[in-house]
């Protein structure tokens, strides 16, 4: 079946999968996917992720990352600019995420970068999403 937004479905799956408190969760590869899980592991909000080839496209395997009280360092994950409606940003519009404790993943034309990266080198672009 053909997903029609698949950064959403990558989103809801790693959301879900934190919340139930999984040690990991499977989504299917694509490059956007990819990189915003780079970008999540290094704001250490996951432990790590791997590629896993298949006879198609291949999964991304996600390792979740909680505290020793069990909480998941992921709190929140929302999507923002969406296939119906992008949302775009100048470089002095680009939000700060609960004041900067969480970060937005904003897609430029040097590629994904977070929100204080692209501010600091002063390129807007399409905000993906915030994770909290």
């Amino acid at each position: 079946m053909a997903v029609t937004d698949p950064i959403a479905d990558a989103l809801t799956i790693i959301r879900n999968a934190s919340f139930a408190k999984k040690e990991v969760a499977e989504i299917r590869n694509s490059r956007i996917t990819e990189e915003i899980l780079k970008i999540l592991k290094k704001e250490n909000f996951i432990a790590n992720y791997k590629l896993i080839k298949d006879t198609k496209q291949g999964l991304l395997r996600v390792y979740f990352k909680y505290d020793k009280d069990g909480t998941p360092a992921i709190l929140g994950i929302k999507r923002i600019s969406k296939p119906g409606l992008r949302i775009y940003k100048k470089s002095d519009e680009l939000p700060k995420v609960y004041g900067g404790l969480g970060v937005a993943v904003i897609s430029t034309s040097k590629g994904l970068m977070t929100d204080s990266a692209a501010r600091d080198s002063k390129m807007g672009g399409e905000v993906i999403c915030y994770a909290w």
